[in-house]
């Protein structure tokens, strides 16, 4: 019994010697152009990013009307896959959609 006591606070104590922080975030930002159409970034938004309707045309009238808006913020390596997601779409059905990725 006292076997299993000493390696339960072995592992303890091996725990709080790693302190484990948040991850960066990184904000995925929508480019605006002259060619992708409002609807397909509607469209990408909903798929690709998880927004509602009201959500996604929210920010396409940001990107239109500023030139540029936030889709979401994710640690670095799911980012990154977004932008890649959506280029490769974009690109699929000709527009030149474009995405960045900004570190909040």
């Amino acid at each position: 019994m006292s076997d299993f006591s000493s390696k339960k606070s072995s592992k303890s104590s091996v725990k709080s010697m790693f302190m484990l922080k948040e991850p960066e975030l990184y904000k995925v930002v929508m480019l605006n152009d002259n060619y992708t159409t409002m609807e397909f970034v509607v469209e990408i938004l909903i798929d690709i990013f998880g927004k509602t309707e009201a959500e996604a045309r929210k920010i396409m009238l940001a990107v239109h009307k500023q030139g540029r808006g936030v889709a979401g913020t994710y640690v670095y390596d799911i980012a990154l896959s977004k932008v890649e997601q959506v280029e490769r779409k974009a690109k699929s059905k000709g527009f030149p959609l474009k995405c960045v990725v900004e570190k909040e």
